[in-house]
């Protein structure tokens, strides 16, 4: 286990405080405000071995670079939205269930990941 530092405890806190997924320069612009002069180099290593730890777990989705996310928060079941204007990522919560009924017959389910995807509610997804 890598030993704790300022540069450690403020990524893991703006991850916290951000309560979704984050991309690494998210995780830059959050960590930099905490420790003024955080590099980029230091975010990625950090996020490396905190992957290792299993403190955070990349969120891949189709077509987009991975984002980070807490342990805790990826063990609850859950899917994410992306936003088509920001690009933010957030963490949906709910399932639609009976998935396997839409199988091939002698098909089995493993596991299952739904992204949905619009504008979220700074980007006007809001707006009726």
């Amino acid at each position: 286990m890598a030993r704790s530092t300022r540069q450690r405890a403020a990524i893991l806190a703006t991850l916290e405080a951000a309560g979704r997924p984050l991309s690494p320069g998210e995780i830059h612009a959050g960590a930099a405000r905490r420790v003024p002069g955080v590099g980029v180099a230091t975010v990625y290593r950090n996020i490396k071995r905190l992957v290792v730890e299993h403190t955070l777990t990349p969120v891949n989705l189709p077509g987009a670079p991975p984002r980070y996310e807490l342990v805790a928060a990826a063990e609850r079941h859950h899917h994410h939205f992306r936003c088509d204007r920001c690009d933010a990522v957030y963490d949906v919560d709910g399932c639609p269930g009976g998935l396997s009924k839409m199988l091939p017959r002698g098909f089995r389910l493993r596991a299952h990941d739904i992204v949905l995807y619009g504008l979220c509610s700074t980007c006007g997804g809001g707006r009726a």
